[in-house]
């Protein structure tokens, strides 16, 4: 089974991992809209002519790189990304790459691209990029390295903590219900690191404190609805004690 970019980004797979944004900006941010219905009730309402096949890389949608990588009138290159059932990467593992120039070398995950299973290991798989060449006046510009990502099917796998060396694993379950991973060659668990967590709001969820316009966690568990077989005004009648003793008048279709 493939799973095309397209397919992902309609049922938002691209949305907010490590960002804390919400959708409908994101949605927002990456829309390019070619031409729209003027307004008017002699106008069909909605009619929208918009880009809807995008390349998405290692820029996330709302970055200005993301715009420069899809600008208007350019093709995006059809992506098949190979759906994984369980994530098992998160920022902060010691991983070691099986592939390229650094093979065999270990680093530590810097970022996650989920949606093309993709991760970028710090210092590690590297190429040079040059910043500021100007022909006319005579500079070369800057050479910088830059990591480039690598597969989690293929690229690179996870360290053991206990003898620092490459191991497959498995997701079991502790005894007291918790679901962990564990190398099958040695048995023991690989921890889950703490800056998996971290977002741009907190470095931990335990650290971060309620500002003045969030929703307490409080009211967010107060369940305030319950589903019930009546509509919105038998509701309020009841809640007002108002019974309806009125007998409609028998009506017929023909």
């Amino acid at each position: 089974m493939r799973v095309s970019l397209a397919q992902l980004a309609r049922i938002g797979k691209w949305s907010k991992q490590y960002a804390n944004l919400p959708d409908r900006y994101i949605n927002r941010a990456m829309n390019q809209v070619y031409w729209r219905n003027p307004k008017g009730v002699q106008y069909k309402p909605n009619a929208v002519i918009q880009r809807k096949k995008f390349y998405f890389g290692v820029h996330r949608p709302w970055t200005m790189e993301f715009r420069n990588e899809n600008q208007p009138g350019t093709l995006a290159p059809k992506v098949f990304v190979e759906p994984i059932k369980k994530w098992s990467f998160f920022r902060g593992d010691r991983v070691e790459i099986l592939i390229g120039k650094d093979k065999g070398k270990q680093g530590i995950v810097k970022s996650i691209f989920e949606e093309r299973n993709w991760v970028l290991v710090e210092g590690l798989n590297c190429k040079l990029k040059n910043i500021g060449k100007d022909e006319k006046r005579n500079f070369e510009g800057v050479y910088i390295q830059e990591e480039q990502p690598l597969l989690v099917t293929t690229d690179v796998a996870l360290v053991d903590p206990s003898d620092l060396k490459a191991t497959p694993y498995e997701w079991r379950f502790t005894e007291d219900g918790q679901e962990v991973r564990v190398s099958t060659r040695t048995g023991r668990i690989i921890p889950v690191p703490a800056t998996a967590e971290e977002t741009i709001d907190y470095k931990t969820k335990s650290t971060y404190k309620e500002q003045p316009k969030d929703t307490t966690a409080d009211v967010i568990k107060d369940i305030t609805f319950q589903p019930k077989l009546r509509t919105f005004e038998m509701d309020i009648m009841e809640n007002m004690g108002i019974k309806e003793d009125r007998v409609p008048p028998k009506s017929y279709w023909y």
